[in-house]
């Protein structure tokens, strides 16, 4: 795998980097998360996946990431998972290593297996807005940048949610963040803004 390549594009898909500044990439649609599998999984890489279908494959980019990042990407995952969307308070989450994974001809575009032992945790889905590499990313609260907004689940759809975050990081940090920018950086409609 080509790191240089992969490190270049990982802005195409969903990405954070942890409070420990590691890079977490994961799918968009069915067809990223068959992109991201290929080219940002290693076999020692830690994968995570909501528990019921719907969700991005995340992979953390970094070999023996600690508990705190595995939760950070716990947290993205769920966060951007069809679970935000139906208002779970808690979102079950299957932790596994890339080497677990297979795919058979019989999967559907975006579907894999995992053999052998799952570990599952429970995390809460809230996100804060930030900047990460000059563009606003929803993180976990556990961040080291500068906190612009909190987002929750809620009842605002993702267009009323872009507006009224615009809004407040305009008038609190006089920074002008488009709409696009920031609807690439939240989960799908349902969404509270504090």
């Amino acid at each position: 795998m080509n790191n240089k390549k992969t490190h270049k594009n990982y802005e195409n898909f969903r990405w954070f980097f942890t409070s420990n500044g590691n890079l977490v990439v994961g799918g968009k649609s069915d067809e990223q998360n068959e992109i991201v599998l290929k080219n940002f999984l290693k076999p020692n890489y830690i994968v995570l996946h909501t528990s019921k279908p719907g969700s991005p494959f995340m992979i953390i980019q970094a070999n023996n990431p600690d508990k705190k990042n595995i939760d950070e990407a716990a947290i993205f995952c769920g966060c951007f998972s069809q679970q935000w969307k139906l208002n779970k308070g808690l979102i079950d989450i299957d932790i596994f290593m890339g080497e677990q994974i297979y795919k058979s001809k019989l999967m559907k575009k975006g579907t894999f297996g995992v053999k052998g032992d799952v570990k599952k945790i429970k995390i809460k889905p809230e996100l804060v807005l930030v900047m990460q590499k000059g563009k606003i990313r929803g993180v976990p609260k556990t961040t080291r940048e500068e906190i612009l907004v909190e987002i929750k689940q809620g009842n605002m759809n993702k267009e009323e949610a872009a507006d009224k975050i615009a809004k407040k990081i305009k008038s609190n940090y006089a920074l002008a963040i488009s709409r696009d920018e920031i609807m690439q950086a939240i989960p799908s409609d349902n969404i509270d803004v504090k």
